[in-house]
């Protein structure tokens, strides 16, 4: 448990959906294709257009999404800037490495590399913003928002600092895209991406992509989205049980009935939802939701799934496209976020409504 919860202040969101609107989730795009790239906004809107030609697409989305965020919180500049990542800035990569081959390792360009760096976006961010405080990167696949997220609160839990950027960020490049597919991680064909959870009889989920950006921080502001109560991670590849939600809900002081929603990272791949349906005793399925058929399947994921469930939270309501139930839930006060990368990386987030 934290010392003090921590409130979410600030949120935007880049992703296949309309950027930098937190309605979307109650309006999301339908989408028919296996593979979908974000909808990005107008670069030469919010970015200067010779400063943006040297950026990469997920370097010009965490920098939009981060300016976003820090406006909304009503701060110059945070305290600390962290970031989770699952590839980095593979396009700047796969540049590389194809310039390398092609020029049989002669002549190479160093922006290509120095761009590639996992920990790239994270200094491009507090370059942008000015911001010369703490600054990490976390890079562990599924769980990669999760170690930034916890690395946040422990550092809120410090007295030098207020507020944290953290951000999650990935991009699904075709030929990234093409090596997870032999993998069996996308299934072959999707009809409606919005009901890809109905889909869980089948191997895979579709790709999507994007950057997120939450401000944390210790004081509360008018125009908080919802508190942050604590956070678990932990590794087991039998997964965990209901004794470890009941234990971690007790530890804050509360009981399944108190948990207004249950969120997961369900994905309509049969393996991977087939973890969440050992706990379909704990909660009714007019309290479970999920939103992986909304932004998408890529290892930050669940920025998008928080910032999701930190607006419902904040508006009271959570949309039927987020309901396994497929209703609208009203009255939210508490929500557990729960997600698992290969039943092998397990995450707790409980989240609460912000209290005037």
């Amino acid at each position: 448990m934290l010392n003090k919860p921590i409130y979410i202040n600030g949120a935007a969101a880049i992703s296949i959906q309309e950027p930098l609107n937190e309605t979307v989730i109650y309006n999301p795009l339908n989408y028919s294709q296996v593979h979908v790239r974000c909808i990005d906004p107008v670069f030469k809107e919010h970015l200067n257009p010779i400063a943006a030609r040297r950026m990469s697409l997920i370097i010009k989305r965490a920098i939009i999404t981060a300016r976003y965020a820090v406006k909304m919180a009503e701060i110059e500049k945070p305290d600390a800037i962290i970031t989770g990542t699952g590839l980095g800035c593979v396009q700047d990569t796969e540049k590389f490495l194809e310039a390398m081959i092609r020029n049989k390792e002669k002549f190479l360009q160093p922006a290509f590399f120095i761009q590639s760096t996992h920990n790239t976006i994270s200094s491009q961010i507090a370059i942008d913003l000015k911001c010369k405080a703490y600054n990490n990167t976390y890079i562990h696949r599924g769980v990669s928002f999760e170690n930034a997220l916890i690395d946040a609160l422990l550092q809120l839990n410090k007295p030098k600092i207020d507020s944290a950027l953290v951000t999650g960020n990935d991009e699904m490049t075709p030929a990234y895209f093409k090596l997870l597919q032999r993998l069996n991680y996308w299934k072959n064909s999707v009809d409606s991406s919005l009901n890809i959870v109905d889909s869980e009889n089948s191997i895979g989920s579709f790709a999507g992509e994007g950057s997120v950006s939450l401000v944390l921080s210790k004081n509360k502001i008018k125009n908080s989205f919802a508190t942050i109560n604590d956070i678990k991670l932990h590794y087991n590849p039998n997964g965990i049980d209901e004794k470890f939600i009941v234990d971690f809900l007790l530890k804050n002081g509360l009981n399944t009935d108190d948990v207004s929603l249950f969120i997961t990272g369900a994905n309509g791949d049969f393996n991977n939802d087939l973890v969440y349906k050992k706990l379909d005793n704990l909660f009714d399925n007019n309290r479970i939701g999920h939103y992986k058929n909304i932004c998408g399947e890529f290892y930050t994921a669940p920025a998008f799934g928080l910032y999701a469930a930190a607006i419902c939270l904040k508006n009271n309501t959570v949309p039927k496209t987020m309901m396994l139930s497929n209703n609208n839930l009203n009255n939210i006060n508490n929500i557990l976020f729960y997600n698992h990368f290969q039943n092998r990386d397990h995450s707790l987030i409980l989240l609460s409504k912000c209290i005037n």
